[in-house]
Order: C-alpha cells, then sequence, then structure tokens
C-alpha cells in the first residue's frame, strides 16, 4: 500500500469514529450468532399497567370520536348500497359476484341478521332511507366502527413491540384517532375498517414475532415464538379475505421472512442445515399453509350461504350454475336428433340462451327479435328439423314440423337443419341485413321469419360444424351430443356464422344481448351447445348425461378467475377517482353523501397525511445519505442504532411501498380510499423516526437526557391534529357547516366539496327549508334525445320532501376541462394543451331546481340530493354487456326473469302492440372489439 493510500484509510477510518446516529450508552458486544445487535424484548404482554392504562384511555377517546352520531345519516351512503345490498343478498341466499373476497362481507351480514336484519331491504339507491323500513344499520355500522376502534390500540401495541416509548405509542394512537378518512370509513358499511384493522393486527404479530426471531436461538420455537408466526399468518389470511390488497400485505412479511432466512443461511456456528429447514417449513406451514386454508375456508362459507341464483350468476360458467338451487336440471337424453326439442347455450357468454319472442326489430327487416336471455324460457325452446322432410311408405314427404318424431336420424357434423321457434312458430333466419345496433359490414341480422305452416326458404339453412378440440369424448366429435358437443351454425347462403358478442340491445331489446350472423367473429363467441334435449323416440333407458360437478375446488377457482378479470376490467372514468401519485399530499377526496345542506365527503387530517408523507421522505433522505457514506467507506453500520434506525423504519417504509406503488401499474379505477393501508404504515415509520430523534439517538441538542421535550412535542402534535380535525369534522360526520368556514379551510381548488351547500349561518339548520323533488342522478348518464320535454319524476330513493312551489327543470349543457387531478382548465390552458395532450370525455348529469323567476333553490351538494356520489364501481357489477376472460370467454347480459317477463308484456299491453323505438344511439361494437 502507498503512503497516499494508507493515509487516506486512516482518515477515512478517523472519519468513520463517529457515526451520525450515536449509540446507546453501555451498548452490549456484537453477538457472534443471528442475534440482532441492540434488541431487547418488547413482549406486549409484559408491559407496564401505566401502559396498559393508557391504552384504555386511548380506546375509549377512539370509541367516542368514531361513534358519535353513528346513526348520522339515516339514509344509505355511496357504497353501502353495494356492501349493505351483499348482506341482503347472503340473507336470502341468492348468488352474486364481487371482485372482493368475503370475511368483512360476512361479517356485515352476521351484524345484520344478530339484529335482526330479514333482508327484504335492497339498499339500492344512495340516499333511501333507513329508518321507515326498521333496517338494522346503525348495528351494521357498528362493526366497521368497533373495528376501526380496534385499530387504536393495534397500532399502540405495535410501536411499543418495535421498542418505541410509550409517548410515541400514545403519539401513532392519537394519529389514527384524529385521521378525518379513517374515522368517515369506520361508521359506514364499508369494506376498509376491516380491511385496516386486518392489516395492523397482522403488522402487530409480524413486529412482536422479529423480536422474538431477533433475540436469537434462545427464543427460536418457544411458544411466544410459534404464537406470533401464526398470528401473523392469520392475519395475513384475514387480510387477503376483506380485499386482494391483503396480497401486498403478504408480499411485504414475504420479502421480510426472505431476509431472515437468508441471515440463518449465514450463521454457520449455531444453525445447522437441518435447523435451517426447520425455520424454513414452520415458516411454510405459518405463512403459507394458513393463510390460504383460511382464505379457502371462507369462500367454503361464501358457497354454503349463496345456494339460489342470483344477480351474480351469469358470471359464471353452466357448469358452476347448475349447483345452485333452480338451476340444476334433470338429467337428460344425450343423442341429439332431427325433430329434438332443444335449448342453445352460448359457450362464451357463461349460459345465454337462443332467445325469440314476439316482438319485432324497430329497423333493419323488421322481423322478429333473436337475442340471448340469461334465464330458462319457454321461448329458449327449438325444434330441429332436417333440411327435407321424411318420407313415408309411399314416398310422399311427411308434413308439418312433427314428421321426424317417429324417426331417430342423429345430427352428425356438417348436417344441414333448420331451427324452429315453438312459441311463435318462426324459423331462425339470416339475411344480408345489417343488425340494428351492430351496424357492421361483417355481420348480418338474424331473425325469427316465417308463419305457422309456412315451409320456409333457403335463408332459414345452417350448417353444423363440430368443434373437435372443444368437444369431449370421441362420440362428440362426430355428432352432436347432448352438453358434450361445442358447435357453429354456419349459414348456408351467406357463410356466416351464428354469434353472439358484448352488446345489449336498447330497450325496444329488453337490454338483451344481440345475436348476429358474423362473417368474421372470434371462434369463441360463435360456439354452442345443447342444454336441454327431448325427442318421443328417446325413451326413459336412453343414454343421459348432466353438467360435471366442479366440485368446491372447480367452483373456487372459477370464481377467483372471474374475479381478476373482472376487477382488471374495472377502467372506466369516475366521477371521484384519483391517481396515485396525488395521494400522499392528499390532493382529492371522495362526495360520499349530501343532503339539507350537509355532506360527506372523504378527506383526511392534512396534519397527519402531510406529516406522515415526511416521514417517509425523510427515511428516503436518510437511505440515500447512508448508501453514499457506506460506499465512501464510512463505518456508520457498526453503530447499533444506526442499524437499528435502518431496519426498524426501513420495514415500515417497505411496508408502506408494497401498499402504495402497486397501484402506479393499475389501469383500473382507483380512489383515496386504496392509499389508507399504506397510510397506516407511514403513519408507524414517522412515529419511528420521531422516538429515534427524541428518544435514542445521542444528539448535540441532548434531547434523549431531556424527555420532558419529546412529550411537549407529542403533545403539541396532537394538539394540532385535533384541531384539524374538528375543522374538517363536519365533512365527517354531515354535520352542519357554514359557507364561509368551508372556503376558509380548502387548500386546494382540487378539494372539491362544494361550499355552497351548506348555509350561510350555522342557525339556519334550526329552522327547515324547503326542499325540492328533483330527480337524484347517482352516476353520470348521456341524456336521451327523447326526454325534451318531459317532466322527471319525484326520485323514489329519497326520503319523501315537501315540493317545491311552482319549480321548473330544464335542461343545461356546460363543457369544463380538467387535468388528471382534477383541476379546471381556463381557455387559454385549453387552447395552450391543443395538439398536444388527448381528451377524455366524462358526462355527468347535475340537477338544480329553480323557482318560477329563475331563482335557484339551494338543494344541497351539486344540487340537492343530487350531490351523491356515482355508485362505487368495485362491486357487484351487472355482468350487462360482458367483459371478456382468459381464454376469449365473456360474461353475459342478466336480469331477473321477473324484470324482463314484465318489460316484455308491457310492451304486449302497449296500444299499438308495437316494440318500443330505440330512443338512444348505441355505439356498434368494433371488430377489433370482438
Amino acid at each position: 500500500m502507498s503512503p497516499k493510500t494508507a493515509s487516506t484509510a486512516s482518515s477515512i477510518t478517523k472519519k468513520s469514529s463517529k457515526s451520525p446516529i450515536g449509540s446507546p450508552r453501555g451498548s452490549p458486544a456484537k453477538p457472534t450468532d443471528y442475534t440482532s445487535h441492540g434488541v431487547t424484548d418488547n413482549d406486549v404482554f409484559m408491559l407496564p399497567s401505566s401502559d396498559f392504562q393508557l391504552l384504555g384511555l386511548f380506546t375509549i377517546i377512539a370509541a367516542v370520536v368514531r361513534l358519535f352520531r353513528i346513526y348520522q345519516p339515516s339514509s344509505v351512503v355511496f357504497d353501502e348500497v353495494h356492501f349493505g345490498g351483499f348482506a341482503s343478498k347472503y340473507i336470502k341466499g341468492k348468488f352474486f359476484m364481487d371482485v372482493h373476497p368475503p370475511l368483512a362481507k360476512l361479517l356485515l351480514t352476521l351484524a345484520g341478521w344478530l339484529a335482526g336484519f330479514d333482508g327484504e331491504f335492497d339498499f339500492k339507491d344512495i340516499g333511501k332511507d333507513y329508518v321507515e323500513p326498521g333496517v338494522p344499520y346503525v348495528a351494521m355500522r357498528l362493526l366497521p366502527a368497533v373495528m376501526g376502534i380496534l385499530t387504536i390500540p393495534t397500532m399502540f401495541l405495535t410501536l411499543k413491540a418495535a421498542g418505541c416509548r410509550t409517548m410515541t405509542a400514545a403519539l401513532g394512537a392519537g394519529m389514527l384517532i384524529f385521521e378525518n378518512g379513517l374515522v368517515t370509513q369506520s361508521r359506514l358499511i364499508l369494506l376498509d375498517s376491516p380491511l385496516i384493522v386486518f392489516t395492523a393486527f397482522t403488522a402487530l404479530s409480524w413486529t412482536c414475532f422479529t423480536n422474538q426471531h431477533e433475540q436469537g436461538p434462545a427464543k427460536a420455537f418457544d411458544p411466544s415464538w410459534w404464537f406470533w408466526l401464526a398470528a401473523t399468518g392469520l392475519g395475513l389470511g384475514a387480510t387477503v379475505s376483506v380485499k386482494w390488497v391483503g396480497l401486498f400485505t403478504i408480499a411485504w412479511v414475504g420479502s421480510l421472512t426472505i431476509v431472515q432466512l437468508w441471515i440463518l443461511l449465514g450463521d454457520t456456528k449455531t444453525i445447522t442445515p437441518r435447523l435451517w429447514f426447520k425455520h424454513f417449513l414452520a415458516r411454510v406451514f405459518c405463512l403459507i399453509v394458513i393463510p390460504v386454508t383460511f382464505y379457502m375456508a371462507l369462500f367454503a362459507i361464501h358457497f354454503v350461504c349463496l345456494v339460489n341464483p342470483g344477480d351474480g350468476d351469469g358470471f359464471m360458467s353452466s357448469e358452476f350454475q347448475a349447483t345452485l338451487n333452480s338451476k340444476a336440471m334433470q338429467d337428460v337424453p344425450v343423442d341429439v336428433m332431427m325433430g329434438s326439442r332443444v335449448s342453445l347455450r352460448h359457450h362464451n357468454t357463461h349460459g345465454g340462451y337462443l332467445h325469440s319472442h314476439n316482438h319485432m326489430y324497430p329497423g333493419g327487416s323488421k322481423q322478429q327479435q333473436i337475442t340471448l336471455y340469461p334465464h330458462k324460457d319457454e321461448n329458449n325452446v327449438w325444434l330441429l328439423e332436417n333440411q327435407t322432410q321424411p318420407l313415408d311408405t309411399n314416398s310422399e314427404e311427411i308434413k308439418g314440423i312433427k314428421a321426424w318424431d317417429a324417426e331417430a336420424l342423429p345430427i352428425t357434423d356438417g348436417s344441414v337443419l333448420r331451427l324452429y321457434h315453438m312459441v311463435t312458430d318462426r324459423r331462425l333466419h339470416s339475411h344480408d341485413v345489417r343488425p340494428p345496433v351492430s351496424e357492421a359490414d361483417w355481420q348480418n341480422e338474424v331473425s325469427a321469419y316465417g308463419y305457422e305452416g309456412f315451409e320456409g326458404d333457403a335463408n332459414d339453412l345452417f350448417r353444423v360444424e363440430i368443434i373437435k378440440s372443444m368437444s369431449e369424448g370421441a362420440s362428440a366429435k362426430e355428432k352432436v351430443r347432448t352438453i358434450e358437443t361445442k358447435f357453429k351454425l354456419v349459414h348456408l347462403m351467406t357463410g356466416c356464422s351464428l354469434f353472439s358478442h358484448k352488446v345489449k340491445l336498447p330497450d325496444w331489446g329488453f337490454d338483451q344481448q344481440e345475436v348476429t350472423c358474423a362473417k368474421q367473429g372470434t371462434q369463441p363467441n360463435s360456439i354452442w351447445y345443447i342444454e336441454q334435449n327431448e325427442h318421443p323416440s328417446l325413451g326413459p333407458d336412453a343414454e343421459k348425461v348432466n353438467y360435471k360437478n366442479p366440485g368446491f375446488f372447480g367452483k373456487f377457482w372459477e370464481l377467483q378467475k372471474v374475479m381478476w378479470t373482472t376487477n382488471a376490467g374495472l377502467v372506466e372514468s369516475h366521477a371521484w377517482d384519483s391517481r396515485p401519485p396525488s395521494w400522499p399530499w392528499l390532493r382529492r377526496g371522495i362526495n360520499f353523501w349530501g343532503k339539507d345542506h350537509r355532506q360527506i365527503y372523504l378527506l383526511g387530517n392534512p396534519v397527519v397525511w402531510f406529516t406522515s408523507t415526511l416521514g417517509i421522505a425523510v427515511y428516503c433522505v436518510f437511505k440515500g445519505l447512508s448508501i453514499l457514506r457506506w460506499q465512501r467507506g464510512f463505518k456508520d453500520y457498526d453503530e447499533v442504532n444506526f442499524k437499528r434506525f435502518d431496519y426498524e423504519i426501513g420495514s415500515m417504509v417497505l411496508g408502506w411501498a408494497f401498499h402504495y406503488f402497486p397501484f402506479y401499474l393499475m389501469q383500473r379505477q382507483l380512489f383515496l380510499h386504496h392509499y389508507f393501508p399504506a397510510l397506516y404504515f407511514a403513519i408507524m415509520a414517522v412515529c419511528q423516526v420521531y422516538d429515534f430523534a427524541f428518544s435514542r439517538i445521542d444528539t448535540p441538542f441532548g434531547l434523549r437526557e431531556s424527555p420532558a421535550i419529546g412529550r411537549t412535542g407529542v403533545v403539541a402534535f396532537l394538539a394540532a391534529s385535533i384541531v384539524a380535525f374538528t375543522i374538517y369534522a363536519p365533512l365527517s360526520y354531515g354535520n352542519p357547516w357554514t359557507q364561509s368556514a368551508c372556503h376558509s379551510v380548502k387548500l386546494f381548488d382540487t378539494w372539491d366539496f362544494d361550499c355552497n351547500t351548506f348555509h350561510t349561518d350555522l342557525k339556519q339548520y334550526d329552522t327547515p327549508s324547503p326542499s325540492g323533488n328533483a330527480q337524484q342522478t347517482e352516476a353520470p348518464a348521456i341524456p336521451s334525445p327523447d326526454a325534451e320535454g318531459q317532466q322527471p319524476q319525484p326520485a323514489s330513493n329519497v326520503t319523501p320532501q315537501a315540493a317545491v312551489q311552482n319549480a321548473q327543470i330544464k335542461k343545461e349543457e356546460k363543457v369544463e376541462y380538467r387535468d388528471q387531478d382534477g383541476i379546471l382548465l381556463d381557455e387559454d390552458q385549453v387552447a395552450a394543451l391543443e395538439g398536444k395532450v388527448s381528451f377524455q370525455t366524462r358526462y355527468e348529469t347535475r340537477t338544480r331546481v329553480i323557482d318560477a323567476n329563475g331563482n335557484e333553490i339551494e338543494e344541497g351538494p351539486a344540487g340537492g340530493d343530487g350531490g351523491h356520489a356515482p355508485p362505487h364501481p368495485d362491486v357487484d357489477r351487472e355482468p350487462s354487456t360482458g367483459r371478456e376472460e382468459e381464454g376469449g370467454r365473456e360474461y353475459p347480459a342478466t336480469a331477473s326473469p321477473e324484470d324482463d317477463i314484465g318489460k316484455e308484456k308491457s310492451v304486449e299491453r302497449s296500444d299499438g302492440k308495437k316494440p318500443k323505438p330505440g330512443s338512444e344511439g348505441v355505439e356498434a361494437t368494433s371488430k377489433d372489439e370482438l
């Protein structure tokens, strides 16, 4: 080594003799095994009584804050539409499809059932009154409220388990208590409060286990070691059973588990290969087997509860649907013959039946409609006729549709046949006429044509093409067999295939799914099979077939795929969505509810929110500098406090990152509440930073030696949090507020709660003001051209109110331009952006009530009851237009059969007995979309 090099090394050694973070006095010697340096036993069961007393006090305060006026408002709020509705369906046993796992929904149902809820209230509309029908909504709201309360002691114990001082643990608990967003979410029938408490429980269990693990071989495999490891697995199972956001929690625990196993692998003195595998298998059992078992057990309960058909069974395969009550069918003859009475099911849209009814297309050929209908119905029955009639003993044709009843001629690959609709006496027909909705050149209209006794024409002929790769068994590949054979019906004259896709017909088609004949359609959308089959020549001894029972594992796996595909398909814009870059800075909230000059708007506490983000930034700066210093040869990591600061806070920042950054990869709709799990970790991180700064680091300011300074800082910060909480409490509770107070605390233009909603003086809340009954609009919609001049009807989903005298309603159109954060752009900004960016159109309908003189009558946010947020898209979406699944499957249009039959009969009773004309333009499905 040269003198110069030696001098440099000496200089580095001298510099590194003191770390930026001083070590504690009398720190223990560095251990020789995998025991972590400087770790003490932070058993949360051994805390002093004073800590438990303080914990109890904070829990009581949390209960007061979250239970205050929990009965308010006494009507349906935001996503209570869905999660309350799920409770009704659980109680009635009606199957539904939701993108979230069932744990929280089952708990909400249990709370309602124990309180006497009978499932009759449907939670259908935001603003629908709870009181008159006697819904035990307070009891149902108590469940998330109690879980929100439990989050506070969980935070306190987690920080104590991490080695923080009592005042720091109190700081974390206080920040949670007075976080407006968490308070709002925990007071309503929503899933976020259960998600947060199970995430918090997992963090507590893992922190306690990590403390046991870091104490080295002496604690390994002790009862407490096993207890906290198993509790972590249980917490992971519960978290992911509420929402799939729990997968991020699993990733957090999994990454830290890999670090632990890596460190164990490096301890060659005390960890033998056999002992290492014991550690490994213990973690596999507790962190994989327990969560997976718990998760699957919840779905087993889910299936046991939902045994009847419901709105969501249209998402599922025919085999899945057959396991539901009244959806199951008797064994049917397997051989399909000429003359068989059959029902044809579309393969790709999970069970839509080829259907016709005595209503005509309003355009095109104006012949009888052919649709895809999701329910069993007599209008689904078709008779299969050969292209020629059979001959009698005199070689003369046997006339009539029953000519083939006496013969058993099988239908094979290449057979040409006609489909006769039994109810209306018309045959399936196609011709070179564009469909009334999908007006594409490569699609032809399909109709029902003819009359009783009519022999038909060449446009009624279809050729059977068996898809051998999709048919089950050798026989099913050669001839048509019920359920087992998948086939195409190719129109003989034009070469197009009978086809259905994710396009819904307008009102004149009763919202049923369109059927066309496509020349270039994708194969999955052109595949059919026969479900019901009857033929007079097939006796009781004929070979029978039925759907295979998928069993629990088949149903479980199918539902997971449907949930994943549907969740990924939630890409449409939403009136209150936001993107991840805006969340740490609280740029936008969510409008939950508005009525009677009050409003509930999901917004966090700015003091808590910004401070937690600052804590993350502090650690990131620290980590960046520590890496640079390490690269330059400084020995900072030889200091105990430096290592503990990096690992302890780094673990929580890693949890924050796992619960935040994956959302950048998602194209689906996102909302502020998706940040809540990450916020929880950020609060823990900033509290730990505070604990190190005021209690563990030996600084020149003597903060560690003056604990009164740290306690004063905690008190001051909590006081600021309480002040901020109080300021924005009217938005959390739906309390009275004034316009001036609202405007004065609106920090960002993107905080789009409407201050004009509120009264100008609090005294005005003491005297009831007249309320209009303008129609509430819950989701953005394009007004129908036929709606001009029609008098709107009172909204059925709002508590009846006194009518406004001489109120007039008219339409106005206004175009606004906003950026990706929702900030309103003026004309100059729009002009500057032209040609540089693309704008997406979002339609919103807002209602204003005015008197006869043209003066606007204040009705709450955005025009009275119209200020509610549109329904949240994360839940129980009606599979109305279908959604492609991997492998080309789609999900069908579904509605209750009672609704559809009612629609059809209402048209039959109309004066002209003609189908209702289309009142709105329906965009044709492009070829690329198929």
